[in-house]
């Protein structure tokens, strides 16, 4: 409980807390709101610390041995100081209440603030009734119920085996686990006082296949939020059937000749293109440096008129899922792109300070060292009005990217993406597989020509590097038909 006695800056290193070491709950709230208080009585006009306490493992089989099992535990804060339109961000591995006095000061100094003197009066911070978002939906009980070490090596030594029955030609196989469960507190001078737990976990396979000259290397992964029980759900038999004979028809599939096609992207990972060549591009820290063709075109048409896109954080068990984001703020839907007009960016609580842009609950970071900034949740392209056949059969010659492999994005979103599985369409059918097909293009001209949505949206876990570290997304789109596209082969 907060003490009813006014607090002189002076009292503060004689003041002693005992908050919960094991968890973070309710007793947090008066060292914390002491904490912003005092930043606030230097001269800060918003401080928030976000604490943090992660659990995670990895697990990798190689053909028939487990190769490698990683744990890691850790534990941190970090706080961060605006002042006017300026921020800084310092991070602690000591959250005692002195290891995160330390860190505030610190803060403080970078902005040119410094404590008041010893008889200045420190403001009482009112924060907000505890939101915990963790008890409220039973996620305490998660991490005792996620599977065992024995369990993970188990299941992958299985899943190993059976691709190995099931594909031919094989030079390798893996499956890989991970499991990634985490803790947050946020707290801020505004009053926000919130807590959630996420579990976070991906498995899938990478197979690589070798016949003389002949060479192909698929992979294929699942994820999930919120479900303990999801590696041992893990249908790996139909996971090896269709690597296996993705891999069967790429092997010996021919290559394909560069030039510029109509094209069908699938659904589920096909939507990383978008993702990566346009939705960074709506987040707020790329109109920061001035290196999206997007910032002032809220309200204009910037894609054909058969598009709509979100990014949101609600869908169940979808990796880019968050209850709140890592400012604290309730997790919501955002239309980004309506029948090709662009509606809104995606901000955090920095971005829309500097930018003016309302914030969506997309800050988010990969831990307690970065800052949060302006990232995506689950984005995706939305179900169209065409059936995939309309897609095909609009094509006499062009190219069915199937299943979408890495590829590099440029800053103002100039792309190519390799394509693992591509097949050749000839007279609105899907004939002969090809490969070495690389997708070439930019953003701002790509998202014009696609024409054509289908009905069969689908959704796919992914991971996304950018300003604030790597963190969980999902990309996802129905089939889409784009009328014309640079294709790199050879």
């Amino acid at each position: 409980m907060l003490t009813n006695t006014i607090i002189l800056s002076k009292q503060i290193p004689t003041l002693e807390y005992s908050s919960a070491t094991e968890r973070f709950d309710e007793t947090w709230e008066a060292p914390l709101s002491t904490l912003l208080g005092l930043g606030r009585a230097a001269g800060a006009d918003f401080v928030e610390f976000f604490l943090e306490r992660v659990n995670y493992v990895s697990c990798l089989a190689e053909d028939d041995a487990i190769t490698s099992i990683t744990p890691r535990l850790s534990t941190g804060a970090g706080v961060r100081v605006f002042r006017g339109k300026a921020d800084c961000y310092v991070s602690t591995n000591n959250i005692s209440f002195a290891g995160l006095k330390a860190a505030l000061e610190k803060a403080l100094d970078i902005m040119g603030l410094q404590l008041p003197g010893p008889n200045a009066f420190i403001p009482e911070i009112n924060l907000e009734l505890f939101r915990d978002y963790s008890t409220k939906r039973g996620k305490d009980a998660w991490l005792p119920l996620c599977s065992t070490m024995q369990e993970m090596g188990e299941v992958l030594l299985d899943a190993t085996s059976t691709l190995g029955k099931k594909a031919s030609h094989i030079q390798s196989r893996r499956a890989s686990y991970f499991r990634d469960w985490q803790e947050v507190l946020v707290a801020a001078s505004d009053g926000v006082f919130a807590r959630d737990i996420r579990l976070t976990q991906s498995v899938g396979f990478n197979l690589l296949c070798a016949d003389g000259a002949h060479r192909t290397s698929i992979g294929q992964r699942a994820g999930n939020t919120s479900d303990p029980k999801f590696l041992k759900t893990w249908d790996y038999q139909e996971a090896a059937d269709e690597i296996s004979e993705s891999a069967g028809k790429m092997l010996y599939a021919d290559y394909v000749e560069s030039g510029n096609y109509p094209i069908v992207m699938a659904n589920h990972f096909g939507g990383v293109i978008f993702h990566e060549a346009c939705g960074h591009l709506l987040e707020t820290t790329q109109i920061e440096r001035g290196t999206t063709p997007f910032a002032d075109k809220k309200g204009e048409k910037i894609a054909h008129e058969s598009l709509t896109a979100w990014d949101e954080g609600r869908s169940d068990n979808a990796f880019g899922t968050i209850e709140m984001d890592d400012e604290g703020m309730p997790a919501q839907r955002t239309l980004l792109i309506e029948k090709g007009v662009l509606k809104n960016f995606l901000a955090d609580r920095a971005g829309s300070v500097r930018t003016g842009h309302p914030r969506t609950g997309s800050g988010r970071r990969q831990n307690f060292t970065f800052a949060a900034a302006s990232r995506m949740r689950n984005t995706y392209i939305a179900t169209g009005e065409y059936k995939n056949e309309d897609l095909f059969a609009s094509i006499d010659k062009g190219i069915y990217c199937k299943k979408m492999g890495g590829g590099s994005v440029g800053a103002t979103g100039e792309f190519n993406f390799g394509v693992d599985e591509a097949y050749l369409i000839e007279n609105g059918k899907v004939t002969k597989p090809l490969k070495g097909a690389i997708l070439i293009g930019e953003a701002k001209e790509i998202m014009n020509k696609i024409s054509m949505c289908s009905q069969d949206l689908s959704l796919a876990p992914g991971f996304c590097g950018s300003v604030s570290g790597s963190i969980y997304t999902t990309v996802g789109q129905p089939h889409i038909k784009v009328d014309s596209i640079t294709v790199g082969g050879r």
